[in-house]
């Protein structure tokens, strides 16, 4: 083996063991160490900041209220901020404050029904965080006797689950459902918008 291989092989730590006439190689040893690397370099970056409270706000507000940003929602914001930006908790900070904007609140009532009696709820912060559920009924029945729909809805994202079920599946029946569609790949609500379903207000 040539002298520069023997040395390269020796700084990777790999050992040549010989048996009778046959060798392998032995001691492989790989090490991750991208993120240490980052890190490392973090310490030298002259861009890398740390953003404390105030300079967030004004970052937030900057990328919201700007005369070139035009109120965006949170998603736009999100996507436009993190080419330059990141902090922990940065896509919910952004949900807050976009939630927050008095002007977009207003604008966007200008454009929705008079709710009359209804009282509007708070946007929420994360997505499924906070969900609608609704069955839809009437249905003709199907080879395995389904004849409804339950609509689980994500108030923040809109994004939906449309379970097939029996109308009159039990209120048991029905939480192992939501436990196994809903729970295990979204976690488990924090607040739950029902239309006073008595399946909803009674043990579920």
């Amino acid at each position: 083996i040539e002298p520069e291989i023997i040395r390269d092989l020796e700084r990777m730590d790999i050992k040549l063991c010989i048996r009778g006439t046959k060798g392998y190689w032995a001691s492989l040893k790989i090490e991750l160490n991208l993120i240490l690397q980052i890190k490392e370099a973090q310490k030298e970056d002259v861009k890398l900041w740390d953003i404390d409270p105030t300079l967030r706000e004004a970052v937030l507000s900057e990328a919201h209220n700007s005369d070139f940003s035009i109120h965006p929602g949170s998603t736009k914001m999100y996507g436009d901020l993190k080419q330059h930006f990141w902090w922990n908790g940065m896509k919910q900070d952004i949900a807050m404050f976009v939630g927050k904007c008095l002007i977009c609140q207003q604008v966007k009532i200008e454009h929705q029904r008079a709710s009359g009696l209804l009282q509007p709820l708070d946007i929420p912060v994360w997505k499924w965080d906070e969900i609608s559920m609704d069955f839809v009924t009437g249905l003709p029945r199907i080879q395995k006797k389904n004849d409804a729909i339950w609509v689980v809805v994500d108030r923040l994202t809109k994004s939906s689950h449309f379970l097939p079920i029996r109308k009159d599946f039990s209120i048991s029946r029905l939480a192992d459902i939501f436990q196994q569609e809903i729970v295990r790949l979204h976690g488990t609500p924090a607040t739950i918008v029902s239309d006073r379903d008595l399946r909803f207000t009674s043990r579920f």
